[in-house]
């Protein structure tokens, strides 16, 4: 694949939540193209943690945002295991409840957190540095 095409097709970002309100927020924080350097997104919406590791394990997520509020399974959590049990996982963000459980989202092994109420701009900053890591350069 060169790297226009790699450019070009989309990156899909899987988004855990018990909640729909919250996913949607995700969605709409981040919108199709959260930087002009890094192709659209196309989103998968997961509201169960079986669901969550059937994505993954198929493959082809480039980033997964679980929300550490989710029940009964929380994000960090599933985080974890997703680290423990997938080799060469995609990055993890997952979404505190608060900024003081950051240090869980570490223990979690995810490779960011962003706590609730979700900013955009926080969120943005976030997904672009963690997908600009799994995507060439534009020149």
């Amino acid at each position: 694949m060169s790297d226009a095409t790699a450019r070009t097709k989309p990156l899909k970002v899987l988004v855990y939540s018990d909640d729909v309100s919250t996913r949607e927020q995700v969605i709409l924080a981040l919108g199709r193209r959260p930087h002009p350097d890094l192709p659209e997104l196309e989103y998968v919406e997961v509201a169960t943690e079986p669901v969550v590791i059937q994505n993954m394990d198929a493959g082809g997520i480039a980033l997964a945002i679980l929300d550490g509020e989710a029940v009964p399974a929380g994000g960090m959590g599933v985080a974890k295991q997703l680290k423990d049990e997938i080799y060469q996982c995609p990055p993890l963000l997952v979404l505190t409840g608060r900024p003081q459980d950051a240090w869980l989202a570490t223990w979690s092994r995810a490779d960011a957190a962003v706590s609730h109420p979700i900013d955009p701009i926080r969120l943005a900053d976030a997904v672009v540095a963690l997908l600009r890591s799994r995507v060439p350069a534009t020149t």
